[in-house]
């Protein structure tokens, strides 16, 4: 039996080797393989919880070896795999370790050597800690073949999300030695889990789509009228595509934005498993948490740094575009953000993913974010207000709207004014009404093309966004007025289609074509009237 563990880096990490020998001399403990400080600190970790756990320490010279030696070993989750490392390679428990975990392949017929995950951290009388990075380990190792792991009863959930690895979660060192040589404790079930696969209690079923169970505090039974940007909302919701909504302060562009995810379906098995993963990586799955089903809703602050949004720091962490990949990145006052944060935006969003390096290492992070903002049409907020004068010079609208760049506007495929709701009372907007024709989009662009019309690449519009004669005209015409890039023509196409596909109709008509271009000519402030 070869015992593996995980050092995270990244979106990839690496798998360990922990190999363990024991021979005469001066007893001490002797670590190599390039690891960090928190890697050495084990030692004394591993000796305090092994004598605290009953076993006997070896009162030998010990070496332990984390291979391969030229990656660096960074975080706490190597003390379990060391310990069981040391107790195996031990005279005292090495007749415990002479039946390895090994199973039958019953699709080649012969038995197959066993390599086996260990992840945790130990506390020193022998108690098993939480630790990030589970669920990328997991998913690693399978990639890798292994298919056994032993890992804190914490993370035990989230590592049996990855398909065909068998997992026993242990709560102290004594657990984990034993399930070394009992193979039958490891289990791929979540029997004792009332949230299988993540899946919150209480998903509204529609259609077969699955939304995350809405109240008054997140849904838009409590919004104001706004027919305009609600209905604005539900496209962006139903096809994918980012939306930028401008308008005096007060009218309640934010409030319904921050609620923009009870219109969202819940993920898929497939598109959760690399989001789980980001969480798992950052830290940021809740205890006993298996997968991430609800798309993911960030907004970071106007303060935000370029490493914060994008990810970075020793360990390549990721960033607020990362953490909303499959989910929604919303900038609340996206003017306040640095420019340079606005632009660095510019390539995540045209390829969904984003590279990080550093001290002579990188990864890729996936980045697959719809974005939405939310700003003032000016400096002051009231220009083309019927309620209030502007005190903004044209100069200065000007340069407020020049933080945003021509080519970042290109990429948002909804520009939407909102102006002073005239009602004071909320509108009562009814969330079923509202989620049927996103889930009849959804169904249909999964049968059609298997992803979300937002993402759909120019030999893709041509197949699947065909149009009426009257509606390509109107492209055609809208595109000469507005003097269009080819970007916006392609974006008036992907939203015409996803309007045509929350009616259920196969070809893109006129009227679908009319309402796609009045979201897409809206420039920003200088539109309003």
């Amino acid at each position: 039996m070869q015992i593996i563990s995980f050092s995270p880096f990244g979106y990839e990490g690496a798998l360990v080797t922990v190999e363990v020998d024991i021979r005469r001399g001066i007893p001490a403990i002797d670590l190599v393989g390039l690891a960090d400080g928190a890697v050495k600190e084990s030692r004394e970790r591993m000796r305090s919880a092994i004598r605290n756990s009953g076993f006997d320490f070896p009162p030998e010279r010990v070496l332990i070896s984390l291979s391969p030696a030229d990656v660096k070993k960074e975080g706490a989750g190597f003390d379990l795999a060391i310990a069981l490392a040391v107790l195996c390679a031990s005279s005292s428990a090495q007749k415990n370790c002479d039946q390895p975990v090994a199973s039958e392949d019953t699709e080649s017929g012969h038995t197959i050597e066993e390599q086996i995950l260990v992840m945790g951290e130990l506390e020193l009388n022998g108690n098993i800690r939480a630790v990030r990075g589970i669920h990328a380990a997991a998913s690693t190792a399978s990639a890798s073949g292994i298919r056994y792991c032993i890992v804190p009863a914490m993370n035990a959930d989230e590592a049996r999300e990855v398909p065909g690895m068998r997992v026993y979660g242990a709560k102290n060192l004594s657990e984990a030695f034993a399930a070394l040589s009992d193979a039958s404790l490891f289990s791929a079930s979540c029997a004792t889990n009332e949230n299988r696969n993540g899946i919150p209690k209480g998903a509204v079923n529609i259609q077969g789509v699955l939304f995350s169970p809405s109240d008054s505090t997140n849904d838009y039974s409590t919004v104001f009228e706004q027919p305009a940007l609600i209905r604005a909302l539900q496209i962006a919701a139903a096809g994918g595509h980012n939306l930028l909504a401008y308008g005096p302060p007060g009218c309640g562009k934010t409030l319904a934005l921050q609620r923009f995810s009870s219109l969202l379906p819940l993920l898929s098995a497939e598109t959760a498993q690399p989001v789980t993963r980001i969480y798992s990586i950052a830290g940021r799955l809740p205890p006993g948490a298996s997968m991430v089903r609800i798309p993911p809703f960030r907004q970071p602050h106007q303060t935000a740094s370029i490493e914060g949004m994008c990810g970075g720091g020793p360990h390549c962490v990721p960033g607020e575009i990362s953490l909303a990949h499959n989910g929604v990145l919303f900038l609340d006052e996206a003017a306040e953000f640095k420019t340079s944060v606005l632009q660095m935006l510019r390539v995540p969003l045209e390829s969904g993913m984003i590279t990080l390096s550093r001290a002579g290492r990188s990864t890729t992070f996936p980045a697959r974010f719809q974005l939405l903002m939310a700003t003032n049409p000016c400096p002051c907020g009231f220009y083309g207000s019927n309620h209030r004068l502007c005190l903004c010079s044209a100069h200065s609208i000007e340069q407020y709207w020049k933080k945003f760049s021509g080519p970042l506007l290109d990429r948002i495929d909804i520009r939407i004014p909102v102006e002073q709701a005239k009602e004071t009372s909320p509108h009562g907007w009814n969330m079923k009404d509202l989620q049927i024709p996103i889930a009849h989009a959804v169904t249909i662009q999964h049968k059609r093309q298997k992803k979300r019309n937002a993402h759909l690449g120019p030999a893709e519009i041509s197949t699947w966004c065909s149009c009426t004669d009257n509606a390509d005209a109107l492209l055609r015409a809208a595109e000469s007025t507005y003097h269009f890039s080819s970007r916006a023509v392609a974006s008036c196409l992907k939203l015409a289609r996803t309007i045509a596909d929350m009616a259920q109709k196969e070809t893109i008509n006129s009227t679908c074509m009319e309402e796609a271009i009045s979201y897409r000519k809206n420039e920003g402030g200088l539109s309003l009237e």
